[in-house]
């Protein structure tokens, strides 16, 4: 029996638009590969303030679980007294560029925001409670760059920053006696708890 005129058309027509699908998949791929192969060659600046923040975070944050997991909460906290600001200065002098986390509430009075930092925390509070995707804040003065990426609550961070009555005892006991003026408590998951703020040379 032979197959129908307008039905022979239909069946070239189903399989050239699958071929041309498959094309433009492999097209898209293909030049989506492209795009990360020259991001990584030449990364934009807000690539490059991207890497400064996750790669300290990784470092601290590592250091912190492993804390954490051999000693406790305390005791984790007790190290990051100690060494959070010595090792996010390595790591700034591993990356050439100067990178501090600042807060519009202080644990450490080390960590106050400036004027413009403080806006800025302003502005990632907005995105997040308006349902915005992060993105993060770039500023360029003469031959620098200002970055600025939001540092948000998980339910880590309220072991020590939570609401005073879910925190542990002797982790609050040592909060009051190594921060006497702490007003980093209170936090729900999900909020900026303050900011990434680091400068490097422009490209």
């Amino acid at each position: 029996m032979k197959t129908p005129f307008y039905l022979s058309i239909l069946v070239i027509l189903f399989f050239t638009s699958c071929k041309n699908e498959t094309k433009e998949i492999d097209s898209s791929k293909k030049a989506k590969e492209l795009k990360e192969m020259v991001s990584k060659i030449n990364p934009s600046n807000a690539q490059i303030g991207l890497d400064m923040v996750f790669t300290t975070k990784a470092q601290l944050g590592k250091t912190l679980m492993e804390t954490i997991a051999k000693k406790g909460t305390n005791e984790a906290l007790k190290y990051c007294n100690i060494k959070a600001i010595p090792l996010t200065d390595s790591m700034a002098t591993v990356h050439l560029s100067r990178i501090k986390r600042v807060s519009d509430k202080t644990r450490n009075p080390n960590n106050k925001a400036n004027e413009t930092e403080l806006k800025n925390i302003e502005a990632f509070k907005k995105m997040l409670s308006n349902g915005k995707d992060i993105s993060p804040i770039l500023e360029t003065k003469n031959d620098s760059v200002y970055f600025y990426y939001p540092i948000v609550t998980n339910g880590m961070c309220l072991k020590c920053h939570g609401n005073p009555d879910t925190i542990e005892k002797d982790v609050l006991a040592s909060l009051k006696e190594l921060y006497p003026y702490d007003t980093a408590l209170g936090y729900s998951e999900n909020e900026v708890r303050g900011i990434w703020s680091i400068q490097f040379k422009s490209k």
